[in-house]
Formats: C-alpha cells, structure tokens, sequence
C-alpha cells in the first residue's frame, strides 16, 4: 500500500492539506471520504489501509478549519457557510474525475450530513460520475444524549449572521464517540481535533440538520451515475453524539431502488473505531457494498431497497 500527502488549491486560493491511501495491485474502486466535526483525515485508524487492501482506493482531505488544513489559530473551525464546505467538496472531486474505475463518495458524522446535501443538491455535472454513496452516523440530528436546548440553538444562529467568525469550543465526549478506550485516549491527546467552531459554521451545521431532519433535502432516484442513486446508510443505535432514529426515517424518504439502511447492534458514533472485531464486521460491510457496485451498472441498478 501506498500513502501520499499534498495540498489541494480551492477557488479562493486556500489550501487543504490532502491524503491518498492507494492499493499494492489495480484499484477496483475509488472512494473519496468525508471526515466529521473535530476531526481529521489521520484520526481513521486502520480503515483507509482496510480499504486499500481490498482494492479500495482512498482519497479524502482536511477540511477547511479542521486538522492540517489550518495553518494559523483564527482559522479554527472556519468552515464558512454551507455554500463554501460543499463547494469545497467539488473542487476536491474534479481533481479525481474522470475516473477509470468506478468512484464512491462517503462521509463520517458532520461530513456524513455533508454528503447528504451533496447527494440531493451538488452539481450534476459531478454527481453524474459518482457511482454511490455511504454515510456512517450521518449528522442528521443530535443524540438525546448530545441534544443542546431550542434557547441554545436559537441565539447560536441569531449570533452567528451577527458575529460569523467569532470561535465557540463544543467539546465532544469521548466516551460517547466509540467503546475503545485507546481511540478515547487518542481523541483526548490530539491538539488537532480542537473542538472549536465559527458561530457561522455551526449555524450552518445546524441549518443543514434542521434541514435533513425536517424532510427539506430530498434525495431522488437521479442523484448517481447513470441517473441512478446508490446508497447505504450505517448507523450504532448506541450512538450518543448523533441520532439512530432521525438517520432511519431520513433513510426512508429517499427515493432509490438501491438503498440499504444498516443497524449495528450495540455500536456507538465511530463504528469503524469500535473494539475489534466489532469495526472489523463494518469495516468489511464498507468495502462489500463498494465492490459489488464496482461491476458494470445495469448488474445493480435493480438491487432492492433494504430497510
């Protein structure tokens, strides 16, 4: 396996630091993956070289205000508005299409939201070239556990068309995020899951949420490659930070004959941290679902709904 770090130049001139895990034989399939809030692309452990290892190519950056992607403390958490973060994602997108083999797009918790978006509103002319999608505990909505009250979220936006980039922390729980007391730690230790938000970028995570979970992003049958959506949606119904039961019903709107809605039993937030075996189990679900869509399209596109 091969690994390559680099920078990506986005439209404004910023430069998000990039990170390729790339296959020893020919690649079956490239997946371009999406990372959550307070998080970075090195955080994901032995996923990406589980991938790799199966003939999954993995292509995934930091995002704008979040690990090696901030060079300076001000630009902690300054995602900018839902406009900037899923413009952000295209521009990564066009530097790997055209694709020779057939190209996934996935993203964790925030970015699982992200991608939700982008499934229902990115550009067509980029949409056309992916082949599916795959979110693992999608920021749909908050957890009971992690939900902040209607006054919070109320003056949080009001405050944030006010004060855009004034930096807020909101530290995750660790013990909420996996059963792995080593991942706990590594959260705990890493300077580079900061915790800290722009009140603009909150306000536009939470105005993506209120959107996903109020039915308003509407995901068809035209969101894919071919005209076809392809989707699968992974969540532990132990998950504390965002919830089991809105990322189900949101499931259930999407109109696509090829959907799956999985539940782990007893998984928290990062089902691929998990303690072994249990990550093993999603880890290998992942690259399944990714290589039996790496056959010609027409073998798929009837596959049934599973919910």
């Amino acid at each position: 396996m091969a690994i390559e770090e680099g920078w990506h130049t986005v439209e404004d001139g910023r430069k998000l630091y990039t990170k390729t895990w790339k296959t020893e034989g020919p690649a079956k399939a490239r997946l371009v993956f999406i990372h959550g809030f307070s998080d970075h692309c090195n955080t994901y452990n032995s996923f990406f070289p589980t991938l790799a290892s199966k003939g999954i190519e993995v292509y995934t950056f930091d995002q704008r205000g979040w690990g090696r992607s901030v060079l300076k403390p001000s630009e902690k958490g300054h995602t900018g508005p839902t406009t900037r973060v899923l413009d952000d994602i295209t521009s990564f997108l066009k530097t790997v299409i055209p694709c020779p083999i057939p190209l996934f797009l996935m993203g964790h918790s925030m970015g699982g939201g992200e991608v939700l978006c982008y499934a229902a509103t990115g550009p067509a002319e980029i949409r056309k070239h992916i082949r599916g999608y795959l979110l693992e505990s999608p920021f749909v909505d908050f957890s009971p556990d992690s939900k902040p009250s209607f006054v919070t979220v109320f003056f949080g936006r009001l405050a944030g068309k006010i004060l855009p980039h004034r930096q807020l922390v909101n530290k995750l729980d660790v013990k909420l995020i996996t059963r792995n007391p080593a991942v706990q730690k590594q959260f705990e230790e890493d300077d580079l899951c900061h915790d800290t938000g722009t009140l603009e970028g909150l306000a536009g995570m939470l105005d993506r949420t209120g959107d996903l979970c109020g039915g308003r992003v509407k995901i068809g049958e035209g969101a894919g490659e071919g005209g076809v959506t392809r989707i699968w949606i992974a969540h532990g119904d132990k998950d504390g930070i965002t919830n089991y039961s809105a990322s189900k019903a949101l499931a259930g709107r999407i109109e696509a004959k090829d959907k799956e809605f999985k539940t782990y039993e007893g998984y928290f937030h990062r089902l691929h941290d998990e303690p072994p075996p249990e990550n093993e189990r999603f880890m290998n679900d992942v690259a399944s679902w990714i290589l039996a869509r790496s056959v010609d399209p027409v073998k798929v596109d009837g596959g049934k709904a599973k919910l």
